[in-house]
């Protein structure tokens, strides 16, 4: 199982097979299915793919969260640059 706290798997049993879903929580009180696959012929099966699955999307937020900052350092230094100017200017 996981370590990270934003996302989870849930295995559930149906009437043709396993279920699996990758939850995502957005807030306290709120989860939301970021994936879902069904079908599956056993729980193994369903947790070697939610695992693989799982570990993609933490891969993603991953990438996402490096993009985000370098986005946020640049306009941190633009921002500075500009008040920079601004005093120099006075």
């Amino acid at each position: 199982m996981s370590e990270n706290k934003k996302f989870t798997i849930r295995l559930t049993e149906k009437r043709n097979g396993w279920s699996a879903e990758i939850m995502r929580q957005v807030t306290s009180r709120r989860t939301v299915v970021s994936k879902r696959e069904m079908g599956f012929e056993s729980q193994e099966l369903a947790q070697a793919w939610a695992d693989k699955e799982l570990a993609g999307f933490i891969e993603n937020q991953a990438k996402r969260n490096e993009r985000k900052a370098e986005t946020r350092a640049a306009k941190a230094e633009a921002a500075a640059k500009a008040e920079a100017a601004a005093d120099s200017e006075e």
